[in-house]
């Protein structure tokens, strides 16, 4: 019984949060069953300007019909379209045909051309994964990137385009919001610019409005996709470098200036959020290889007249979205300030307020654990729980309360957040209330400190009461640690020799092992340096990282 009213709890603390569509809109997009309209497609529009390539990512086909997708491999011979015994993200990234526009991809046309007969044949429309809107959406618009790019488009891919779209205009995603429903818009914008006529009028009307409403909601005024994961970011930056590369080449300028207006500052937001290794941070649901590479994003923007992005400042805050860089000598620090997104939407949010992740030279040395799984289950609980991030629990508890797949139910709310900067070090500090509710109500607020020879970091935790506290670093795959007889921890990494030291006061020191995640589908072993601490409250850990001598 006490399980029960626990749930109970948890449950309507997440719930209270939505919006009433989220609530009316689930019910309406169950009970509804629109029938799929066949009719012949419209014509298609006369293009009367130019199409640049588009930012390609790796090839996920590896043979005629056979894929390697989110690292795992499969075949239309073994597993056909819709195999239960594969995830449901597998599934929906082999109906979304990156392949097409991916590196390399003009010499896997024939390849391309069989796979487009055979989904045509074998995914009768309205049923299965890939007639689920959000696949849906994606398909149609690398469909068309594809033709745009030269690929020969018969009668009856054209035809079936026509039939995802008039499907996905009775499915769209107002229940999800979000990502999901700029996707489904950018969609309707893709096929209405493609063909021509009053029906593809319609579609590109749609498209437009739903992103008028979106974009001044998704886009925060710092440049960051209100979602406040990179990886999400990355895509919204790409959508929008796609909604302007089509309205340009179909001589709608109009609708191209307004969706490149924000593109400016989100370049500099992803500039931000990225390794001097050219990869995302990760914070939130993060994970390489889904969104093109940073650099191809980068240079798909300079195709469409945007300049590259400069280097952030030493001290950068992303007031809006609550992130903040510190760059000194050969040291980076990203850290999470942020709250953990939308209250409506925080699907990919993981419980990681006030994490850090910290490169040396140009190499990932502090890391969060990224992202290898969605779905339900354990180790997708594990993954966004507060113990696979760079940060402090208290008790074991997560700071956000975060449940099944994507459900998050009591939120941290971050506060006194800065960024400063003096003649000596950079400073970012903040706290969350994520603990308030444990017994003595504790209060966690942390400071970096930034020189150019080392990194101090300060735990504060105010309250009442006995506590355990726990600060978690963990190491990027190739660190090692060992514990000296002072407790002093040296890290060492397989190709180097000494990366750092780290001293702590105010706990003891533990090493623990983990796993490091920064693709689907990757699990890499990697070690965790632990600081623990029963303490009564108000307590202190103090924790300084030095590379001087490195």
């Amino acid at each position: 019984m006490a399980q029960h009213i626990r749930d109970l709890g948890r449950l309507a603390r997440t719930l209270r949060h939505l919006r009433p569509v989220q609530f009316y809109g689930r019910i309406w997009f169950r009970l509804a069953r629109p029938r799929p309209d066949l009719r012949p497609p419209p014509a298609l529009r006369p293009r009367s300007g130019q199409w640049h390539p588009s930012a390609c990512r790796a090839p996920s086909m590896t043979g005629p019909g056979a894929f390697r997708l989110l690292n795992e491999d499969g075949s239309l011979d073994q597993h056909g379209w819709d195999d239960p015994d594969k995830a449901k993200l597998w599934r929906y990234n082999q109906h979304y045909f990156d392949d097409l526009n991916a590196e390399g991809a003009a010499a896997r046309s024939a390849w391309h051309a069989a796979l487009i007969q055979d989904w045509i044949a074998t995914n009768p429309p309205g049923h299965g994964s890939g007639w689920e809107p959000y696949p849906t959406s994606l398909r149609i618009v690398n469909w068309v990137k594809s033709a745009l790019a030269g690929h020969d488009f018969d009668a009856s891919a054209h035809q079936s385009l026509a039939v995802q779209t008039r499907w996905l205009t009775r499915r769209l995603e107002w229940h999800l919001l979000g990502n999901h429903l700029f996707a489904n818009a950018k969609a309707l914008v893709f096929a209405g610019l493609y063909f021509d006529g009053p029906e593809a009028e319609g579609w590109l009307a749609k498209g437009a409005q739903i992103i008028a409403r979106e974009m001044p909601e998704q886009i925060l005024p710092d440049g960051g996709q209100f979602e406040l994961s990179p990886m999400y970011h990355a895509l919204a930056f790409e959508d929008l470098l796609d909604l302007v590369n089509i309205a340009r080449s179909f001589g709608r300028d109009d609708l191209a200036r307004i969706w490149a207006a924000p593109l400016p500052a989100m370049r500099d937001w992803l500039a931000a959020m990225t390794h001097p290794d050219g990869d995302l941070a990760f914070f939130n649901d993060t994970a390489i290889g889904i969104a093109p590479a940073v650099e191809r994003l980068f240079a798909y923007a300079a195709r469409l007249g945007l300049s590259p992005p400069s280097p952030p400042d030493d001290a950068l805050h992303l007031s809006s979205s609550g992130y903040a860089r510190l760059t000194a000598g050969p040291a980076v620090v990203i850290a999470d300030l942020a709250r953990i997104g939308p209250d409506y939407l925080p699907g990919h949010a993981h419980a990681d307020t006030l994490s850090f992740e910290l490169s040396l030279h140009g190499q990932r040395v502090i890391v969060n654990s990224g992202t290898s799984v969605y779905g339900l289950g354990p180790e997708r609980l594990r993954q966004r729980g507060t113990a696979a991030h760079s940060t402090l629990s208290i008790d074991g508890a997560d700071s956000s309360e975060v449940w099944s797949g994507f459900r998050v139910g009591r939120r941290a709310r971050p506060h006194s957040e800065r960024v400063t900067k003096d003649d000596d070090a950079l400073r970012a500090e903040g706290g969350h209330d994520g603990y308030q509710h444990l017994p003595g109500a504790p209060m966690h607020h942390r400071v970096w400190r930034l020189t150019e020879t080392g990194l101090t970091v300060i735990d504060r935790v105010e309250g009442r009461g006995m506590h355990h506290l726990e600060a978690r670093f963990h190491l990027a795959p190739g660190h090692h640690a060992e514990i000296s007889a002072e407790g002093v921890i040296r890290v060492t990494h397989d190709q180097s020799a000494q990366v750092l030291t780290l001293r702590a006061e105010g706990a003891r020191i533990t090493l623990a092992r983990s796993s490091w995640h920064p693709q689907f589908g990757q699990n890499l072993p990697n070690t965790v340096i632990c600081l623990q601490a029963e303490t009564e409250l108000p307590a202190m850990i103090h924790t300084t990282f030095d590379w001087s001598d490195a």
